[in-house]
């Protein structure tokens, strides 16, 4: 007959546990991805450009493009090293663990095991008795999910562990950007300091013909000190040149995950810069934007955000629980019996006097959800700004680069003719001077334009959100690394189970 009754109380409670699971709504609002009324209609503005080169390479590889082996070469090696990319992907790790902890709650929240035993030997007079006891119990308790405190719970752990996976593919799309920057930033520079080598050298030409002329009596001293000063202000550009060219490789080291100046890639690299064509952005749908992945993880933050507020509001009710104990305690007395003991029964708590409190917690979380939408927002127009940017940049840059090329041609041609004016008695040698520092000066303009030109282009492909691959968990943690956090804790399956891809745009709820 007890079996009976036990069995009858357990299916009961189970019964009971289902019928509140199932029938249960979830506290707080569910969680709807805003999109802009502004970007159905949105399109980038190309300045005219309707005519650029549309390309075949896909997005997440787009350095690939500039068809040079060394820029490939470094991006995989950043892939690989960068410590901000590491970071990112350890932060997956724990936000997967924080999704384990939130799993946990939808299961008895109370498991305890209690074991006692005792020795006692008593003497009286001549005689001593030995008595032994022992007690175990084991406790469960179990806090039901009327309110769907536990499922918002897991519905905010797993928008977080989305995030972290957008936010690591956001590091990819950056880290392939400054990698790349830098990189043409480097040629930029060694070719600014080629031009001003080669001009140094044809204004200490002038300058020993001027000196000559000088000692022998045959030229003023105005045109030598003229000529001695423009080669010396030529000649002290190249050490602030010099000084960028070195920390632009120091960046790059430190992008790679190496210390300052281990650079042996850069070795043999020449000043040599692409001829790009301008990537197209014709008919670029709406979407493309909102699957930037910084755009996806300020959305996922704001639905991990609107997850607290169910969480927040399920405080302000009752917490029903079932609780249970099994326990057995005996000893070594043969005169009283073992005692098993069964107790099952639900328990109610309500925190009646704090509620100013927690209706104030329900407001926090509701204003904080409000942040995060607009965060999302800001996001949203920041990305659209930043492609319009670039857009507009490569097309000013693309223009103002026929200008100076022409521009400079034009500095070559007058040089060459006050060079040989002034050989033949027709011109003062200040017009070879002045022609010599305008070449100059339109040389170092036209480099510096160009590599502006394709640092615009990155920063297009950068704006688009390319440059990102889908991270598995190998990617993510290198191999290395995770044997050293196996030696440390026991992570289970952690590190090697795959990691699950954050749904599509639109689909964030």
């Amino acid at each position: 007959m007890k079996g009976d009754n036990l069995g009858w109380v357990l299916r009961g409670g189970l019964a009971l546990v289902t019928l509140a699971m199932s029938a249960c709504a979830s506290l707080g609002p569910d969680f709807n991805e805003p999109e802009p009324d502004w970007l159905a209609t949105w399109q980038p503005d190309m300045q005219g450009q309707a005519g650029a080169e549309r390309h075949a390479e896909p997005m997440e590889v787009w350095w690939t493009r500039f068809n040079d082996p060394v820029l490939s070469d470094l991006v995989r090696k950043a892939r690989e090293e960068n410590p901000g990319l590491r970071l990112a992907g350890l932060r997956i790790l724990e936000s997967r663990a924080l999704q384990g902890i939130a799993a946990g709650l939808n299961y008895p929240q109370v498991q305890q095991l209690n074991a006692t035993g005792a020795y006692v030997q008593q003497r009286s007079g001549g005689s001593s008795q030995r008595v032994e006891t022992g007690d175990i119990s084991f406790d469960l308790g179990w806090e039901l999910d009327f309110w769907g405190r536990f499922r918002r719970g897991l519905e905010g752990a797993d928008a977080a562990y989305f995030a972290s996976v957008t936010n690591q593919q956001d590091v990819q799309v950056l880290l392939a950007a400054q990698v790349a920057s830098l990189y043409y930033g480097y040629k930029t520079t060694l070719q600014r300091i080629e031009i001003a080598e080669n001009n140094v050298s044809l204004q200490k030409r002038s300058f020993d013909i001027t000196e000559r002329l000088f000692n022998e009596g045959q030229d003023s001293e105005l045109d030598l000190q003229q000529a001695k000063s423009q080669y010396l202000a030529t000649q002290a550009t190249i050490p602030g040149l010099r000084l960028a060219l070195q920390q632009q490789r120091n960046a790059l080291s430190a992008l790679l995950g190496r210390a300052p100046n281990d650079m042996p890639e850069l070795g043999n690299v020449d000043s040599t810069l692409p001829e790009m064509p301008i990537a197209a952005l014709q008919d670029i749908p709406a979407n493309l934007l909102l699957r930037r992945p910084d755009v996806r993880t300020a959305a996922w933050t704001a639905a991990a955000q609107s997850a607290q507020i169910g969480i927040a509001e399920a405080d302000l009710y009752p917490a029903i629980s079932l609780f249970g104990s099994l326990g057995w305690s005996g000893n070594s007395v043969g005169a009283t019996d073992n005692i098993t003991s069964l107790a099952l029964g639900p328990s109610l708590s309500w925190n009646l006097f704090n509620y100013g409190r927690l209706k104030n917690n329900v407001r926090v979380q509701d204003a904080r959800l409000q942040q995060a939408l607009e965060a999302y927002r800001s996001t949203v127009l920041n990305a659209a700004r930043q492609i319009e940017d670039a857009a507009n940049r490569i097309a000013q840059t693309g223009a103002s680069q026929e200008i100076l090329d022409q521009s400079l041609t034009a500095a070559e041609r007058s040089l060459a003719i006050a060079s040989r004016r002034y050989q033949e008695g027709y011109s003062e040698f200040q017009r070879v001077l002045d022609a010599q520092a305008s070449t100059f000066a339109q040389s170092d303009r036209a480099i510096v334009n160009r590599g502006d030109h394709i640092a615009a282009i990155i920063g297009l492909y950068q704006a688009l959100g390319g440059g990102w691959q889908q991270a598995d968990i190998n990617s993510v943690i290198p191999d290395t690394l995770r044997e050293q956090m196996r030696e440390r804790t026991d992570w289970g399956d952690l590190l090697d189970a795959p990691l699950a891809r954050p749904p599509e745009p639109g689909s964030v709820q």
